[in-house]
């Protein structure tokens, strides 16, 4: 007995196999958003290596103010100039104003405006210069065009009133105007009046024999609008039904326009913006029902605004990168 008290213990250890979880695939997220992270983050680079410092300070005054509305004072807090921004209401003009009458913009005093998206012209080369003023003598021609072909045409004489033409920093710009009685578009809807496609034609006719592109934009009053439903699609792929309103109805009449304008022989590649504002941006802010406000305002732009469409353009793609 004595020689089993001195046997060892035998200890049996027992390895169970698998018992390891699945792993999860959380890494892959992660990784796809630091690609796409990476990837906006490149763009970001080539955005900045093609512009100067100006435009740098543009594009950063443009994501804090990407609609370029105009705030107090009626100064824009964007650089970039953009056809909302320039398209506010300059004044309380009358709306009956004599179609012959052209706004001169005032010329700026020396340094005003030198940190504006449109370059110093301190910096301007000879060839640049040359290049602003065959431009402007372009556009100043075809202000008188117009002015002319409305003064001549009997069918159109009569709708002057409703015409307003002027050279703004964007370019020429053609504004159609409603009137008591007179609308341009049948109530509520984005059909045009006949004698609407005939000015609209008239238009076409003198801004097809320049190269320069355009931008339509269209304006609805105050006056509460609803009309049916629109269906949507989210980024879910659920249908959702949304109210009809001003903004559907004043991008409806700016599209109607644009058909017009084509129809008309202006050129597909001229058209370089098209864009609703509902009631954003009132002609007359004292009467914000006011048929004034039912408009559709055509600009043939100038070199310097095609170029700020296209660097907004990029920073809207870039934006879209960084947001998503």
């Amino acid at each position: 007995m004595a020689g089993d008290d001195k046997k060892q213990p035998i200890v049996i250890k027992k390895i169970v196999a698998g018992g390891h979880g699945h792993h999860g695939g959380a890494w892959k997220v992660a990784y796809a958003d630091f690609v796409t992270a990476m990837m906006a983050f490149f763009l970001l680079l080539w955005l900045l290596g093609i512009t100067d410092d100006a435009k740098r300070d543009g594009i950063s005054d443009y994501f804090k103010n990407p609609a370029g509305i105009k705030g107090i004072g009626g100064a824009s807090t964007s650089m970039i100039k953009l056809g909302g921004a320039k398209e506010m209401p300059r004044g309380d003009r009358t709306r009956n104003q004599d179609v012959s009458q052209t706004t001169e913009q005032p010329e700026r005093k020396k340094g005003e405006d030198d940190l504006q998206v449109d370059g110093n012209k301190a910096t301007e080369t000879a060839e640049e210069q040359a290049k602003r003023k065959a431009d402007k003598k372009v556009l100043d021609n075809l202000l008188q065009i117009l002015k002319k072909a409305i003064e001549q045409s009997a069918s159109l004489r009569k709708f002057k009133e409703q015409l307003y033409l002027d050279i703004t920093p964007d370019g020429l710009r053609i504004q159609i105007f409603d009137k008591k009685n007179r609308p341009m578009f049948d109530l509520g809807s984005a059909k045009l009046k006949p004698y609407t496609k005939k000015i609209l034609y008239e238009i076409a006719k003198t801004i097809r024999t320049v190269p320069n592109r355009i931008s339509i934009s269209g304006h609805t009053d105050a006056t509460r609008f609803h009309k049916g439903y629109v269906i949507y699609e989210n980024d879910y792929g659920e249908e959702i039904k949304l109210p009809y309103t001003n903004w559907e109805l004043s991008a409806d009449r700016a599209n109607t326009a644009r058909r017009t304008l084509l129809k008309g022989g202006v050129k597909v590649e001229q058209i370089g913006r098209v864009v609703g504002f509902s009631s954003s941006v009132l002609y007359n802010k004292k009467n914000k029902t006011d048929p004034s406000n039912r408009r559709i305002t055509i600009i043939v732009m100038n070199r310097e605004s095609e170029f700020d469409m296209k660097l907004t353009e990029g920073a809207d793609a870039v934006k879209q990168e960084l947001t998503h």
